[in-house]
This record gives C-alpha cells, structure tokens and sequence, in this order.
C-alpha cells in the first residue's frame, strides 16, 4: 500500500471515530497518532487502517484500549519537584495576596488524566490557605476528554507506589489509608469539580488564576497548539498564571504569555485586549488573525447560523434600538428589514405579546437575566399560543461591560398542552398510588419478616463465632502437638544417626522407609537415593536375595526373629562379614507395619 492511500485510510478512521464516538483527533500529530493506534492494531493483529475500521464497528468495546492508548495518562502527585516547589513559594501566594479574601480562587487542570496533578495543586492550596479558608474559596476544576480516567480520577483512590513520592507529612494530613490504598481527605476533594472537556472543540473555563496543563500540548500540531493556546489566554484573568510541562515551549506565543519562570515553564497572560477574539472564543470558536475579507465572510457566517435559528430571538443596543432579528423573530412579530435599527419602543412587539420595556430596564440594572412564564400570543392560524420570553444581558467577558440585551422567545404551546395532559395522568397516579399503599404494607410486613431472619442469622454467626475460636483452640493444640513430633523426630534421628550399626526400616511391601548414615557408609548410597524404593531391587554388595525368605517369614508373623552372617563387599571394594539381625517393625501391638533390619559390618580374614 502506497503512503498516500494509508494517509488516506488513517483520515478516514479518524473521520470514523469522530462520528461514531465523538472524539476529534484531528489536531494531533500524525506521526505519533499514527503509532499509538499501529501499536494498538499489532496487538490484536491488524494490519490495515481499513481492517481495523471495519473491526471497530463491529466490536465496539475495542474504542476503550484504543483511546486508553492514542491518550497516554501517565502523571505523578509532584512530578518535577523543583516546579511544584516553585508554585508554592512563589505562584500561590502571589494569587492569594492579588486576590481580595471574599474572592474565590479558581484553578483549572487541564488533560488531568488519573487526577494526581490535580490534588498536587489542591494540597498546595490547602496548605497555603489553611483547610477552613480553602473549604470556601477554592474551586479546581479538572478536564479530561478520557472518561475512564476522570471516573479513576473522582474516587481519589491510590496506590503505594502512586504516592511514593508525596511527602511523608502531606500524605498523613492529607490522605486516608483504607484497605490497602491512600483515599484523598473529602475536604480536599470536595473543592475539586471534574468533568469532560476537548482542549480542541469545546469552550474554555473562564475567569481563572491558576492553569496548569502540562505535558499535554506537545501531543498537538503547531496549528492546534495555537488555537488551545488562545483559548488559555481567554480562560485566564488578567495577570493569571500558565504551567507548563517540562518539554514545552512558547516561542510562538510571546505575544500572548510572558514568561515568570522559565526553567518551571511557569507563564503569565499578557494583557493585549482583542475584543474580536475574546467574543469568538466566548461562544467556544476557534479565533486566528485574519484578513478582511475573510473577517467579512466569517460574520456573515455567524449573521447565517444567527438567522437560521429555530427559536425566534431579537438583539437590542444599550438605548433600546433593535440591532438584530433572526428569522422566526421576523415571522412571529410580523417584522420587516426596515424595523432594524429602530427604537423598540416603537414596534408593537415593545407591549405585544408582554410588556418588555420595564424588564429591559431590570436587566440593565441588575445585569442578570428574566424569564417571563407561559405569555399568552392569540393567533388567528393557530389559536392561541403560549411563550417564554427570556432576557440575557450580554456582557464582554474580560471587561464585563454591558453590551447588550438579547431576548428570546421560546414556544411552550405544546407544553402546556402535555401539562393538561399531566393533569390528568396525576389523577391516575393518584388511584395507582393508592394501590402502591397497599402493596408498601404487604412489603412492610415482608420487611419485618426478613429482620426476624436476620435476627436468627446475627445469632447464627454468633455462633459461627464461638465455634471458630474453638477451632483456633484445637489448632493451637495441634501445633503444639507438631512441635513435640518434630522433637521426637530429631530425637530419632540422632539416634539413628548415632548407633554403629546400619539401620533400615522396610514397608510390608519392602520400600525402604529408613536408611541411617550406618547404611550410607557401608553401602556409598544416599538416603535421598533410597528412600520409598523397594529394597530388593538395591545393587549393594550385600547378597539381598538370601533375605527374602526370611523378611516373608516376619511380614507374615512365622517367625519374630532371623539373624544370619553374610559375606558381602562395602562401598569401598573391601570384602566384609556383614551381621544382619531383622526384628518385625510393630506399630500398635502386634500389628506388623514391616521390617527393622540391623547390620553391623566384620572385618572379613583372609584364609
């Protein structure tokens, strides 16, 4: 396959996966996007971009492996102390003296993956506030597009090794250890909101004086950095602080950001007012510098997807003049091109369906938005219609000057008709809640029958109880028992070990059970050797075959002793007169478990 067809093949994926799951990796490098997913695809054996699309539809739990693997969430509590050591001797308590005490202090984390970073901050915070002032000022708001680490994130649940290098006198205040894993205190936590954020699609948080995103952009192209980059600037206050990871930069930003601290990649928001961009970024779009013709095309764009709204909306000025009215704002009030620019007051639509001049004066004031309920519209087509009229101011968000008032009417007939509609299904739920009462009584009756049986099983494993420590009693006897066979055992083997004579003891089936160190001397074999095998099939210089008859004799109770002198050769090649005596091996009576035999070596003469 030609590298233009696996380009193309690997857009196509990627145009897949934004559809089908709503994630957009169009803003990422090539190059390590295209590995991250290959890695993935060898491992479950594909080899083809095409193959693997066809395998994720049918196989749709496969998305989860593949995006744990494109979004790399590898992070530390402290990584890169010298940073975080600098954020708190010098960033923090900058914010702090900055800030006026009744005023909150927000913190954003951006790309917070498994959330260490994140409480890295809050622990900071805690620590330089106090825990009482940081319970009402702090918010840390922690983003991730990773929904499975955001869900890791939100139990705040540790590992040993993942807190390794807290130290030792914050990870006492600030952490519980329950059942073998550090919890973060619900103190520090309640202050931390998470949630899903794209650094590429979706708005910024706004009005922050902290923002940390480290590690994050440099899996981006240049073109994308930007755009996140602008959003950053609009989500920080004037003066608010940038962290950085240790492997980015902003040499294409200067005009943006200015570095506090380099060698931390710590950065502050230059101020450069840019009205245009600050209102595009607010209503989450992207903003770059542009030519003017392509200015005029972009308005005429938003002029576009303003008209075409369903909902019908008008856009008034500070004196009430009427800048804009979408479509359905035309064809609802009857408007004509020639009512835009004049005053409000002037237009029927000031008193009709509702008055909304005074409310227009409300909202001025007090700069925060109204909702009229239900306002009754006759219509001679339709009959009557009922509406929520909804007034917006619309503020500049760096500046938060008043720009302007935005109303919108929004149609509830069809509400109002299901409210009917409710009425009447109360009226059933009542009479099925009645029954419900009935059936909550059975239950309750139920209920009181299920706490008797759980009664019965307290008193049960009450029981369970008493008789586990009993059985902890016997095994206690039973260890102590242990012990003392154990010592019997040593006892024997010195014994055994001591006596001159060889010493073997052999099963009713003649496997050898014993074989001292007598035995191993007289016959180079040791007892590792011998052990369990059966002892006439032995290739020893001694004549084992002449004891056969004699060991039958014992195993079968004919005869209680034999005794013989046979010429045999030791381990050493020497002829020897070795004295054997066996003797039955009795357990328990006369019960005859086998055969004891003794032998004794004799120096052999020569004739």
């Amino acid at each position: 396959m030609t590298s233009t067809e696996q380009n193309s093949d690997l857009e196509a994926l990627l145009d897949y996966i934004r559809r089908s799951r709503g994630f957009d990796f169009s803003g990422y490098k090539r190059t390590s996007l295209s590995r991250r997913i290959c890695k993935r695809m060898q491992t479950i054996g594909i080899e083809t971009y095409s193959d693997y699309l066809d395998y994720l539809e049918v196989h749709s739990d496969e998305f989860v492996d593949l995006f744990n693997t494109i979004l790399i969430n590898v992070t530390t509590f402290f990584r890169e102390p010298q940073a975080w050591e600098y954020i708190a001797s010098e960033i923090i308590p900058s914010i702090i003296n900055i800030k006026q005490k009744t005023k909150p202090i927000r913190v954003w984390s951006a790309g917070c993956a498994s959330g260490e970073e994140t409480y890295t901050v809050a622990i900071l915070l805690a620590e330089a506030l106090g825990m009482e002032e940081y319970s009402t000022r702090v918010k840390v708001f922690a983003t991730d597009v990773d929904a499975e680490a955001l869900n890791h994130s939100r139990h705040a649940t540790y590992s040993a090794k993942d807190v390794r290098d807290i130290p030792p006198n914050l990870l006492e205040k600030y952490f519980e250890y329950v059942n073998g894993h550090y919890v973060i205190q619900k103190e520090l936590r309640r202050r931390v909101i998470f949630g899903r954020n794209d650094l590429v699609q979706d708005a910024p948080i706004s009005r922050i004086d902290l923002l940390i995103c480290r590690n994050t952009l440099m899996y981006f192209n240049t073109e994308t950095q930007s755009r996140i980059l602008d959003r950053f600037h609009f989500a920080l206050n004037d003066g608010g602080f940038l962290f950085l990871g240790k492997a980015e930069m902003l040499f294409t930003r200067n005009h943006s950001f200015t570095a506090v601290d380099l060698r931390s990649r710590v950065f502050s928001k230059a101020i450069n007012s840019n009205l245009r961009r600050d209102m595009f970024l607010s209503m989450g779009h992207p903003f770059k510098e542009q030519t003017v013709p392509e200015i005029v095309d972009q308005i005429r764009i938003y002029e576009v997807a303003f008209d075409i709204d369903p909902v019908a909306q008008i856009v008034v000025d500070l004196n009430n003049y009427v800048l804009l009215a979408n479509n359905e704002a035309r064809n609802l009030f009857n408007l004509n091109p020639h009512d835009l620019g004049r005053p409000l007051q002037d237009l029927e639509l000031s008193y009709r369906p509702v008055e909304l001049r005074s409310h227009l004066e409300q909202v001025r004031s007090n700069r925060r938005s109204t909702t009229l309920k239900d306002i009754e519209y006759p219509n001679s087509e339709r009959g009557m219609r009922f509406l929520d009229v909804q007034l917006i101011p619309l503020l500049n968000n760096n500046t938060d000057k008043l720009l302007g008032i935005k109303i919108i009417f929004t149609e509830v007939t069809r509400f109002k008709q299901l409210e009917t509609e409710l009425v009447h299904a109360n009226q059933e739920l009542e009479t099925a809640y009645e029954e419900l009462q009935s059936t909550v009584e059975e239950l309750e009756t139920t209920n009181e029958e299920l706490q008797s049986t759980n009664e019965e099983l307290e008193t049960m494993n009450e029981e369970l109880q008493s008789t586990n420590e009993e059985l902890q009693s016997i095994n206690e006897e039973l260890r102590q028992r242990s012990d003392e066979l154990n010592q019997v055992n040593a006892f024997l083997e010195s014994i055994l070990t001591s006596l001159r004579a060889g010493v073997v003891v052999l099963s009713n089936d003649f496997h050898i059970l014993i074989w001292n160190r007598k035995a191993e001397d007289l016959w180079g074999l040791r007892n590792d050797e011998v052990l369990l095998q059966n002892f006439m099939t032995l290739d020893i210089g001694l004549p084992i075959e002449q004891l056969r008859i004699p060991l039958r004799e014992i195993l079968t109770g004919q005869s209680n002793y034999y005794e013989i002198l046979l010429d045999a050769i030791n381990r050493r090649g020497r002829g020897i007169h070795c004295h054997v005596i066996c003797t039955p091996f009795l357990r328990t009576g006369t019960d005859i478990q086998g055969v004891i035999l003794l032998m004794e070596e004799r120096e052999k003469l020569d004739d």
